[in-house]
């Protein structure tokens, strides 16, 4: 998949979407589609469940992979040191969060974490980053989460709501 990224893109990027380690090609490819729409940076760190050539994934994204600033990563601790701001500007999106989302202020480039769909992110993670760990508030708590793809669009959406009307 060939990258193409103009200069303005880079400079009017608003957010960065993070997933860590996913397992469903179609979730993915699906948010690949989000960022390609929107201008959006996605950060994929490995294992992934799957190949990026997988015919699930290129269905899910079509034909806008192209569009897509795709960056992979062979593990967090590796995304941490080629992304040394990042750490200030991540939003750890989890179940077992206790902030709403609706709650917080997002910022240009600021990087929207999402863990895999199995477990999500690590619960450590969320408990070293409590004033960061987000929650997307569901009604029925019988339901345990969201699917990963609805919830980075969700999250995305209403960044990218607060980014544009204080743009």
């Amino acid at each position: 998949m060939e990258t193409i990224i103009s200069e303005q893109f880079k400079q009017n990027l608003l957010l960065n979407i993070v997933l860590v380690n996913p397992e469903i090609p179609p979730n993915t490819g699906n948010i690949a589609r989000l960022c390609a729409a929107n201008h959006l940076a996605l950060h994929l760190i490995h294992p992934l469940g799957f190949s990026l050539d997988e015919k699930q994934l290129r269905r899910a994204a079509l034909d806008y992979w192209p569009l897509v600033q795709l960056t992979e990563y062979p593990s967090w601790s590796v995304f941490n040191e080629k992304n040394e701001q990042a750490s200030k500007k991540c939003w750890y999106f989890s179940s077992n969060a206790h902030c709403s989302y609706w709650d917080v202020t997002f910022s240009k480039g600021d990087y929207l974490v999402f863990g895999p769909e199995s477990h999500g992110l690590p619960k450590s993670w969320i408990e070293e980053n409590v004033t960061r760990a987000l929650l997307i508030e569901q009604a029925e708590p019988k339901v345990r989460s969201l699917n990963l793809s609805t919830a980075v669009g969700i999250a995305t959406y209403e960044a990218l709501r607060q980014l544009r009307t204080c743009a």
